[in-house]
């Protein structure tokens, strides 16, 4: 007889146990674990369903609202989200992934939202959506469930063994610097201006990433910021997520600075930055595969790696 409950401490040895077993693609450690669910500020015990046949583990949904505004004090109190679920092999067909949503949706629902979302959770999203390449039957359960496909983010990523800077880099990066434009890396009295920059410009999920980097341990040299008469027009980060050295980003240039190849200069830099630290790829999980963004990416040398599916539905 199959049961459902919410979780418990000591549940999330088995939880890991059975993720690794059913997203094989995307494995977790428990460390990961705990630093991405259980130490979350939004982590609430209840919105973890569980399903049990006996006493083994044999289905898993994850529910989050916000209790900690990400920027000011918004609690965007009208969404909620699922950054993952996963239910074993054995036992998929059968209602148990179906009764596992229904359940993480109530909850959701009890707690005012309206809207919910798979999987674009901040801070600390696993995947930004579902993985249609290496997961089609939980593609193909969350359109039964009622979701719909919003967009499709992309991951990139780019060898940096065949890379340099070009001559038409350099030569850009003499031009802007004639103009009273410059690239350096951060020291501590850029600190609050970039994360404000970060924060208000762009999102405030990218302002957090460099605050809670600093605070991990992440160095200033891997943070650059440029400059246009000492008014911050541009930054890039490398490790600042999970202290990974080798993932990318965020990177973000004033729109009112576009048209001048300063995200070009950017990027050149920091992946050059990347490389002479002894680094041998780069990579991020989203970005538009069509954005202003995304072709750059592409001229820079990257190249898709997946493609994942934000997806909501009104509850």
């Amino acid at each position: 007889m199959v049961t459902y409950r919410y979780y418990q401490p000591g549940d999330e040895k088995e939880i890991v146990s059975l993720w690794n077993t059913c997203l094989s693609p995307d494995p977790i450690t428990p460390k990961r674990f705990r630093n991405l669910v259980l130490l979350d500020a939004n982590f609430d015990p209840e919105g973890v369903r569980l399903a049990y046949d006996g006493e083994k583990l044999i289905g898993c949904v994850y529910a989050v609202r916000r209790l900690l505004p990400m920027y000011g004090d918004d609690l965007e109190i009208e969404n909620g989200w699922i950054p993952f679920f996963f239910v074993n092999e054995a036992y998929r067909k059968l209602g148990v992934g179906a009764q596992l949503i229904n359940e993480a949706i109530e909850f959701l629902k009890n707690h005012g939202r309206k809207k919910v979302f798979f999987a674009s959770y901040a801070p600390n999203y696993i995947l930004p959506g579902i993985d249609e390449d290496n997961y089609s039957e939980g593609y193909r359960f969350l359109l039964d469930q009622g979701f719909k496909k919003l967009y499709s983010p992309v991951a990139m990523d780019r060898s940096l063994v065949d890379f340099k800077r070009s001559q038409d880099i350099i030569n850009l990066k003499k031009e802007r610097e004639q103009e009273g434009y410059r690239i350096a890396m951060a020291e501590d009295k850029d600190l609050f201006e970039v994360i404000q920059f970060a924060n208000t410009k762009f999102n405030p999920d990218w302002g957090r990433a460099i605050r809670e980097g600093i605070l991990q341990g992440l160095p200033l040299d891997r943070i650059l910021v440029a400059r246009h008469d000492e008014k911050l027009v541009g930054f890039c980060i490398y490790g600042g997520y999970e202290g990974v050295p080798e993932r990318f980003g965020p990177f973000g240039v004033d729109p009112k600075q576009q048209g001048k190849g300063l995200g070009k200069l950017i990027l050149h830099e920091c992946l050059h930055n990347m490389k002479a630290e002894g680094l041998h790829s780069a990579w991020f999980l989203w970005t538009g595969e069509k954005s202003s963004a995304g072709y750059l990416y592409k001229k820079t040398g990257f190249h898709i790696t997946r493609t994942f599916h934000v997806m909501s539905k009104e509850i």
